[in-house]
């Protein structure tokens, strides 16, 4: 067995927590092992360490730090530590261990993720709780501007933000660098059990904006999650028709997204206008829908009553947006539906912008269907 073939003999028994099996490798072939102790494996960098305590087997973890005598704060190439590993598994006995031999309880690695952020993806809340009773800070930024209480929120589970606000209350009251709250991020990721607890105990204001302009109730419409939005507009009585900065109601940024279900709650529960104009290029749900080619959406706006022949502010419809995109499916519905090509304020017309075979054969075979030979 080559050098390297036994190192990856090594790591495969750590990873299976085989402690006696991988003693007894390490003393049958010290020689041409080397010293593990100081060996980066891969891409990553990881250590012997940084195996033992993702995989969780602490018992290897142990004889690694005391027989072996490794550096609990030993650093990948993403300067993770072997607490970040044990945090970011849920494997509570090895997080434990590396604290009680004076792990550093805030340690960063890349992008300024604590251990605590870290754990806060996984729901595990002892492990949490470990880190809190071990001093972590839970203010702590990364450098995206995320406490962990925004990570908390992103995967939504109610008793760890619950725990949060008890023992920090006021770590709900932070912005990442682009001004978003944890509401926005609960309510964009769908998670309606964290938003009844945030719109609770929280002191958000039912609009608040990112930079881009966007609220909590936009974040929720534009993916999807129509009970999140309903219960802001239930709870906080949130604007349905607030504008992010260029302009765009929840509406538009539905129709960009393609969620049919929301522009349906939108127009048909809340009795927004469906041929609303975001103000920036006077650019309705329709253009937006043909824009990013979204058949289905084009097709539920029309059935609720889209003005078809609407052109924005440089004279474009609908049709010359869907072509501009060679959306070839998005062209011909159009043109089945009724739309009539025109130039546009530069003086092109839908069929100039095709440049892909299929959009070009759309155009020419509609052209056919109206003056056949």
């Amino acid at each position: 067995m080559s050098g390297e073939e036994q190192q990856k003999h090594i790591l495969k028994l750590i990873q299976e927590g085989k402690c006696g099996l991988f003693q007894e490798e390490l003393r049958k072939e010290a020689r041409s092992l080397g010293d593990l102790s100081i060996k980066h494996f891969g891409r990553s960098g990881d250590t012997l360490l940084h195996y033992a305590a993702r995989h969780g087997h602490l018992d290897i973890l142990t004889y690694l730090v005391e027989v072996m005598g490794m550096d609990i704060e030993v650093l990948n190439n993403d300067y993770k530590r072997p607490l970040h590993e044990a945090a970011s598994m849920g494997h509570h006995q090895c997080l434990l261990y590396l604290l009680s031999k004076g792990a550093e309880v805030d340690c960063l690695k890349k992008a300024d993720w604590t251990p605590l952020m870290m754990a806060c993806t996984r729901k595990n809340l002892d492990v949490i709780k470990d880190l809190i009773v071990h001093g972590a800070n839970p203010r702590l930024k990364n450098k995206d501007g995320w406490n962990c209480f925004h990570i908390a929120s992103r995967e939504g589970d109610p008793a760890i933000i619950c725990y949060l606000l008890d023992i920090c209350p006021d770590v709900w009251n932070t912005e990442s660098k682009i001004k978003r709250t944890p509401l926005h991020t609960a309510a964009m990721h769908g998670c309606f059990k964290a938003v009844e607890v945030l719109l609770e105990r929280c002191g958000y204001e039912p609009d608040c904006k990112d930079s881009c302009g966007v609220t909590p109730f936009m974040d929720a419409v534009q993916n999807g999650h129509v009970r999140v939005a309903q219960l802001l507009r239930d709870r906080k009585r949130v604007s349905h028709t607030a504008v992010d900065k260029i302009g765009a109601q929840a509406l538009h940024l539905a129709a960009v997204t393609g969620q049919d279900q929301s522009i349906r709650y939108l127009v048909s529960d809340l009795g927004v206008n469906i041929n609303e104009k975001a103000t920036s290029a006077q650019l309705s749900a329709l253009h937006y829908a043909a824009k990013e080619g979204h058949l289905g959406t084009i097709s539920t706006l029309l059935s609720l009553g889209a003005d078809l022949h609407y052109k924005d502010a440089k004279q474009r419809s609908a049709l010359h947006l869907a072509s501009a995109g060679q959306h070839a499916q998005c062209v011909h519905f159009l043109l089945a539906s009724g739309i009539k090509d025109s130039c546009d304020s530069s003086g092109f017309k839908a069929v100039d912008l095709a440049k892909k075979p299929d959009v070009q054969q759309v155009f020419r075979a509609h052209l056919n269907e109206l003056n056949p030979s």
